[in-house]
């Protein structure tokens, strides 16, 4: 019976394992295809556009054309655009995860009065939608003299509670109470032991809170939409949007449509590096994980 029951078992496990492979690659293609549209839309003239297959390449590349057309258009704003967004994700994402950081290393060593109402309160964050503070947040800049500044941006950005939430578990995860006992005993204060004792532990947890923050603050599009008023200041996602309405309406010339397209590919290379670039840290995160398990 025991043999026949582990057989019963194998088969059971083999059939849910090409389940479950089946539907990941489903999600994979599902998650590909809008990728790989745009990098074929991007090598193509405007009539291939939408002339051709919108899968897949045309018999002439004309992505070195597509790219200096979208560098050069307006004397080169994209390049400002690109900037923008630079600075304004990085510097989100690096405050975002500093106080994510320090927020739910409290949340998780110290007890305090209100501790549970101030992390429902950050659950109750993370469940709201970031689009319904944008109004209140134009009419507060706009008392403040912040409209159409990177602080507009930058600021909202730097609360992110999904961020919180997560390093509230790993720090709960990964450092024991031992070692902050330990520093404790030794003489070091507080600030020592997370920056001194614990902050290596926490390592792949802050990046995971980074990357997330630097994505979030990169496809940021509603909230500089309503803040900025000068195209100089615009992130990608609002001039994109700018251009392809312009093309849509034939204001901008169906030219634009192909600029858009190379606008998007070369929008998205950031985020793709950002990820691989941290992808260590990940690694690194989940073989501590399997070590302490």
């Amino acid at each position: 019976m025991g043999i026949v029951g582990n057989t019963v078992r194998s088969a059971r496990f083999g059939r849910s394992r090409w389940v479950l492979t089946a539907i990941l690659c489903i999600y994979l293609v599902y998650t590909l295809i809008p990728i790989f549209y745009v990098v074929t839309a991007s090598t193509k003239t405007n009539a291939d556009l939408f002339g051709t297959f919108g899968l897949w390449f045309s018999d002439d590349i004309h992505l070195r054309e597509n790219l200096v057309d979208l560098f050069t258009i307006q004397d080169g704003i994209f390049l400002r655009w690109l900037g923008n967004t630079f600075f304004d994700a990085l510097t989100s994402a690096i405050g975002a995860a500093f106080f994510a950081l320090l927020a739910g290393y409290a949340f998780a060593k110290y007890d305090f009065a209100g501790k549970r109402l101030l992390f429902a309160l950050v659950l109750g964050a993370v469940m709201s939608p970031q689009t319904a503070l944008v109004i209140p947040l134009y009419l507060l800049f706009s008392k403040v003299g912040l409209l159409n500044t990177p602080l507009a941006v930058i600021l909202p950005s730097l609360v992110f509670p999904p961020g919180v939430f997560l390093m509230r578990v790993y720090v709960e995860e990964a450092v024991s109470d031992e070692i902050i006992d330990a520093g404790r005993v030794d003489g070091a204060g507080e600030l020592h032991i997370l920056s001194g004792l614990t902050f290596r532990l926490l390592m792949p947890g802050l990046a995971t809170v980074f990357i997330l923050a630097f994505v979030a603050a990169w496809n940021n599009y509603f909230l500089p939409l309503v803040v900025m008023s000068t195209s100089d200041q615009f992130p990608v996602t609002v001039g994109l949007a700018i251009w392809y309405a312009s093309a849509t309406t034939g204001s901008g010339g169906n030219l634009l449509f192909t600029v858009v397209m190379a606008g998007s590919l070369v929008s998205i290379l950031p985020v793709i590096l950002a990820f691989l670039i941290m992808q260590r840290f990940w690694q690194g995160g989940l073989s501590a994980g399997s070590v302490k398990a």
